[in-house]
């Protein structure tokens, strides 16, 4: 019979092995949706049974528990960066140094592996299990960035087949798919955009928060094992053969080479094919595949003499700057871009380069008229560099004040680099928006998926999200893949998504700042939709945690004409806009604002906050002179330092429950 222990193990080498076959192999055998089952069965299987819980189990890849900080940690040997060779003859002299410094007559080879453009990472393990995974750093120290490395789905939590203490060094790296789809939210955030796919890389994988770093698809490839700082096989090419039976992701275009003619052949191969591969290369890593004539060759202060990167020429070109004009993005940004005289760049014509916002026209001090420097990077859209020669008539961009193709009203927040539209149902944003309200969690309408919004806004049937709740039966089942029951019970949902309170319909509104826990606060001190669509700013900032910058986003929002007239549709559809707060006045901690840090012994971070604000308590981010009490739990970091400094009374999980039930 077979044990829970045995079940669960079992489960777990499952996961893996579709894991490896999804992330590694890029050759999944089964579903998302089977894999989701065999997750599910076994994270309830763990759940019943915490003591056989273990953290190299699938289940454990995001913590979920923010840092505070990242700790340095020395390498078990030099990250040394590498020498470069521009060029042919560069790459040739490298050649005839290595000869040089080798025995007359010895024969040599080279393993050449494409320069991925991402962030050096080393990964260890103990036992055969991951341990820590350390950045780069200086070469000598890197940053503890294990939690956030446990997210990559192709890090191997355990290797396959092995249960020594090994390293593998390698490159996080983000695909150009990814990078454009991180982008494209970045902006829709009015977040500051990363300049290519290797900043977004780095920055994805030193968040303090490993959920982030989960959600930003990053991949792992590696191309050094080590075992106690130095390599484990005796040749590179053994080396890459070794990690992908470990379990891991290896660039599969690797090649060894004895010939230097064919090996710069091979260079100037990948330079022409390097926008056929889905992730950014800017060279070749050419390395000698003994690893004991690497020891004779030696290293440079810096550097190994047994390697060298072949660095591809950067793809820029000069051309004309005709115009500048904006697009209205699905999300209501409006993003200026730069109309060009068509230049060929790397074979491909370009006509148009981004410019994301004004700050970065202000930046590169940028105008029409002007001559400047186009650079492309693989399927990246092409961005301007810099100005070359300002023209003699140059043409200054002014933001548009109204939207061009709605008609509605343009704004920027104060603080904020991305410009917008605020009318909701513009339609260059009007899916986003559709699928915002619909949302889980907001009016949860189950069912309402991008493709069926699409056709619904597509076929005209959905103008403003209030259209939604005049959908008939006969317009649904004339959709693609929608049959009769279907389509029932989509009118279901949203028909039961009527009863939805005021702070959901509120959070629905796509208001900018305005999410889930602002629309409660509003809900709460205003009690009617109408009554905060008419309070001036001041009044707005009655309302808790709703400061300056939030009230005049909610003043814009229901001074747009656009909006209003959706408020007046959405009551047509009787939807509740007056509320009743359910939050008692006063309480133990009225009065009182915490700050919670590090990880308490019972309490989740959100079930804190409920009990805090339960009790009447306030419950910020950051420390300041006006907290009242700091919870500290395990592993607390600075916001323990700063409220020492201040003053500030540190309190445990067992004083918080304390204070809810009798005040302090």
């Amino acid at each position: 019979m077979t044990t829970v222990a045995q079940k669960i193990e079992d489960l777990r080498e499952k996961l893996r092995h579709h894991e490896y076959l999804y992330h590694v192999m890029d050759a999944p055998e089964i579903t998302d949706a089977e894999y989701d089952v065999l997750m599910r069965e076994l994270k309830a299987l763990e759940k019943a049974h915490p003591e056989l819980l273990t953290p190299d189990s699938p289940t454990q890849r995001v913590g979920g528990k923010p840092r505070e900080g990242f700790v340095r940690v020395p390498h078990s040997s030099p990250m040394l960066s590498l020498d470069n060779a521009l060029g042919e003859q560069e790459l040739r002299d490298f050649d005839r140094r290595v000869r040089g410094l080798l025995k007359d007559g010895e024969a040599y080879a080279y393993v050449a592996e494409l320069k991925m453009d991402g962030v050096s990472m080393a990964v260890h393990y103990r036992n055969g299990k991951l341990a820590q995974a350390l950045t780069r750093g200086d070469g000598t120290i890197g940053e503890d960035v294990t939690e956030n490395a446990r997210t990559i789905r192709s890090i191997p939590l355990q290797l396959k087949g092995h249960r020594a203490n090994l390293e593998a060094r390698g490159e996080v790296v983000l695909n150009q798919k990814a990078f454009e789809k991180l982008n494209a939210e970045q902006e829709a955030n009015g977040a500051r955009l990363f300049a290519n796919p290797r900043n977004a890389a780095a920055g994805s994988l030193r968040v303090l928060d490993p959920g982030i770093t989960a959600s930003r698809q990053l991949e792992y490839f590696t191309y050094f094992l080590l075992a106690d700082g130095a390599p484990a096989q005796k040749t590179q090419s053994e080396a890459l053969e070794a990690l992908k039976k470990l379990g891991f992701k290896v660039n599969p275009h690797s090649q060894r080479f004895e010939d230097i003619d064919r090996l710069v052949a091979f260079c100037k191969q990948w330079e022409e094919k390097r926008d056929s591969l889905p992730f950014e290369i800017d060279g070749v890593v050419i390395k000698v595949d003994s690893v004991e004539q690497q020891n004779r060759l030696g290293w440079t202060a810096k550097a190994p003499r047994w390697a060298i990167a072949y660095k591809f020429a950067a793809r820029q070109a000069e051309t004309l700057l005709e115009s500048i004009e904006v697009n209205v993005g699905r999300t209501g940004a409006v993003t200026p871009w730069a109309r060009l005289k068509p230049v060929n760049i790397g074979g491909v014509m370009v006509s148009r380069a981004t410019l994301h916002n004004e700050d970065e026209i202000g930046r590169l001090d940028v105008e029409g008229g002007d001559r400047v420097l186009v650079e492309r990077a693989g399927d990246v859209i092409p961005k301007v560099v810099r100005v070359v020669r300002q023209g003699e008539h140059r043409i200054p961009f002014r933001m548009p004040r109204h939207c061009p193709v709605c008609g509605g009203e343009i704004v920027r927040a104060e603080g904020e680099a991305v410009s917008r539209c605020i009318n909701t149902n513009c339609p260059a944003r009007l899916k986003e928006s559709v699928l915002h309200f619909a949302a889980r969690g907001v009016m949860d309408i189950d069912g309402m998926g991008e493709a069926l919004v699409s056709q619904l806004v597509d076929s005209g049937l959905v103008k403003n999200v209030a259209d939604l709740y005049r959908l008939t039966l006969d317009d649904l089942v004339e959709l693609e893949r929608m049959g009769k029951k279907s389509a029932e019970k989509l009118l279901a949902n949203i028909e039961s998504s009527r009863k939805q309170p005021l702070p959901r319909i509120l959070s629905g509104l796509g208001i900018p700042f305005v999410g889930e826990r602002t629309a409660q606060f509003l809900a709460d001190a205003f009690g009617d939709l109408d009554k905060i669509a008419q309070a001036d700013e001041e009044e707005l900032q009655r309302a808790e945690e709703v400061g300056p910058k939030v009230s005049q986003s909610i003043r814009r929002f229901f001074h747009e004409k656009h909006n209003r007239e959706l408020i007046d549709r959405l009551r047509e559809e009787r939807l509740p806009f007056k509320y009743e707060a359910k939050r008692k006045a006063g309480g133990p901690l009225a009065g009182m604002t915490f700050v919670i840090t590090g990880t308490l012994p019972d309490l989740s971070r959100d079930e804190a906050t409920n009990l805090i604000e339960n009790a009447g308590g306030k419950v910020s981010g950051s420390v300041s002179k006006k907290t009242s009490y700091l919870v500290a739990g395990a592993e607390a970091g600075s916001k323990l330092d700063k409220a020492t400094t201040l003053g500030v009374k540190v309190i445990d999980e067992a004083a918080l429950r304390g204070l809810a039930e009798k005040g302090g």
